[in-house]
C-alpha cells in the first residue's frame, strides 16, 4: 500500500515539476502583455494630448473636453484589452489550454466591431449636438422655450438612431433593430406627410382656385 501511495505522489510531483516551466513561461508572457498594453494605452492617450484633440473639438462648441476625455479613455482601454488578449493566446497555449484559445480567437475577431462602435458613438455624439444647435438657431425666432424643446428632441432622436447603429454594429438583435428602424422611418414619413398635407391644404386650394379663374378668364 505504501508503495502505491509513493508511486502516486512521485507521479504527481514529477508531472508538477514538468508543468512548472510551462506555467511560469505563460505567466511571463502574460506579464509582458500587460506591460506592453499599459504602455500602448499611455502612448495613445499621450498622442491625444500632444495633438490637442480635445481642445480642438471643444472649440467647435459641439462637445466638451470632459466628454472627449471619456471617449479617449474608452478607445485606449479597448486597445489595452486587445493587446492583452493577443498575449493571452500564447499564454493559454503554454498552459495547455488550447480549447480556450478558440474562444479568444473569436473574441479577437469581434473586437474590431467594438472599436468601430466606439467611433460611431463618438461621431454620433458630435452630430447630435450639431443637429441640436442647427435646430435651435434656425427656429430661435419663434421663442427660446420652443426652440430649446425642439433642439432637445432633435438631439435625443439623433442619439437614439446612433444607439441603433451601434447595436447593429455589435450584432445585437440585428433583425429587430432593422424592423424598428424601418418602422420609425415609416412613422416619421407618414407623420410628415400628414402634417404637410393638412397644413398645406388651404394653400393648395387657393392655388387651384386661382388657376381655375385664370383659365376661365382666358
Amino acid at each position: 500500500m505504501f508503495i502505491v501511495v509513493n508511486e502516486i505522489l512521485a507521479n504527481f510531483f514529477r508531472k508538477l515539476f514538468d508543468y512548472l516551466p510551462n506555467f511560469f513561461g505563460g505567466v511571463f508572457i502574460l506579464a509582458i502583455g500587460i506591460v506592453v498594453s499599459t504602455l500602448l494605452k499611455r502612448l495613445l492617450l499621450s498622442l491625444f494630448t500632444f495633438f490637442r484633440f480635445s481642445t480642438s473639438l471643444e472649440k467647435t462648441h459641439l462637445i466638451t473636453t470632459k466628454e472627449v476625455k471619456v471617449w479617449e479613455e474608452v478607445l485606449a482601454e479597448v486597445l489595452r484589452w486587445t493587446i492583452i488578449l493577443l498575449f493571452l493566446i500564447p499564454t493559454l497555449e503554454a498552459w495547455g489550454l488550447s480549447r480556450a484559445t478558440t474562444v479568444l480567437n473569436q473574441l479577437l475577431l469581434y473586437l474590431p466591431n467594438v472599436i468601430v462602435a466606439v467611433i460611431i458613438g463618438f461621431v454620433g455624439l458630435i452630430l447630435s449636438n450639431l443637429v441640436a444647435d442647427v435646430v435651435r438657431h434656425s427656429i430661435k425666432t419663434i421663442g427660446s422655450t420652443t426652440a430649446n424643446t425642439l433642439a432637445t428632441f432633435a438631439k435625443w432622436t439623433m442619439t437614439f438612431f446612433t444607439v441603433l447603429i451601434i447595436m447593429n454594429q455589435l450584432g445585437v438583435a440585428q433583425d429587430l433593430i432593422r424592423i424598428l428602424f424601418t418602422g420609425i422611418v415609416a412613422m416619421l414619413t407618414i407623420a410628415g406627410g400628414l402634417a404637410f398635407g393638412l397644413g398645406g391644404k388651404d394653400m393648395a386650394k387657393e392655388s387651384l382656385e386661382e388657376l381655375k379663374k385664370n383659365m376661365g378668364g382666358k
